[in-house]
Order: structure tokens, then C-alpha cells, then sequence
């Protein structure tokens, strides 16, 4: 019963509303038109807000990091590959190259981010 009510009330509501507005909208459109680009306008204003200012997500943070460190290994290793010499590979021979790939180890291009590492996973709720 509680919900036959309660929608019959939905329903009025929204029949009411909907006569208020064709009745605005005929009565003066230049006005209905102009309120309803104020609402847009603060409806957008209030949403562009909430997302600049209370949308920052952790998720979001380690991404820029992860985005910093991948442009910092990048550029380091742009950086040792654009010294080397091109000759030197053609007085080498094939021995040699291959003994000195096998011994010579270069080290990690990968960056260690910050991130959630005291936190430690409840393993008994998997």
C-alpha cells in the first residue's frame, strides 16, 4: 500500500511539473529559454569544480609518477644510447662481441615510485 502511494505521488508531481513547464514555455520562451541556459551553466560550473578539487585520487598520483619515471628513464637512456661510437663495432670481430654482450650487464632503466608499500594485505579474507 505504502508504495501504491508513493508512486501515485511521483506521478502527480511529475504531471504537475511538466504542465508548469509548457505553460512557461508558452507563456514566455525567451525567459524559459534563458533560465534553463542558467541552470546548465551552474550545473556545469558546480561539476568542473568538484572535479578539479576533490577528484584527486591516489590512482591518479601514481600515474603522474608512473608517467614521471617512465620520461626519466626514457630521456637517461636516449641519453647513454646517443654516445656511443658506430666504428668501433666494425673493427671488433664477432668474438669479441659476443664475450663482451655476455659479461657486460647494464643496469635497471626502471624507476621505484612511491606508493602504498607499509601497507600490508589481509591474506585471510582471500
Amino acid at each position: 500500500m505504502k508504495n501504491r502511494t508513493a508512486s501515485i505521488m511521483a506521478i502527480c508531481i511529475t504531471i504537475l511539473a511538466a504542465i508548469g513547464i509548457i505553460g512557461s514555455l508558452i507563456s514566455n520562451p525567451a525567459g524559459f529559454l534563458q533560465r534553463i541556459a542558467v541552470i546548465v551553466l551552474i550545473v556545469a560550473a558546480v561539476y568542473f569544480l568538484f572535479r578539479r578539487f576533490y577528484q584527486s585520487s591516489p590512482e591518479k598520483q601514481e600515474q603522474r609518477a608512473f608517467v614521471k619515471a617512465a620520461k626519466k628513464s626514457k630521456k637517461r637512456l636516449h641519453h647513454k644510447d646517443g654516445g656511443q661510437n658506430k666504428q668501433r663495432a666494425n673493427v671488433r670481430s664477432l668474438a669479441s662481441l659476443r664475450k663482451n654482450k655476455a659479461t657486460k650487464k647494464h643496469p635497471s632503466h626502471l624507476t621505484v615510485i612511491e606508493g602504498k608499500k607499509g601497507k600490508k594485505k589481509d591474506r585471510a579474507t582471500f
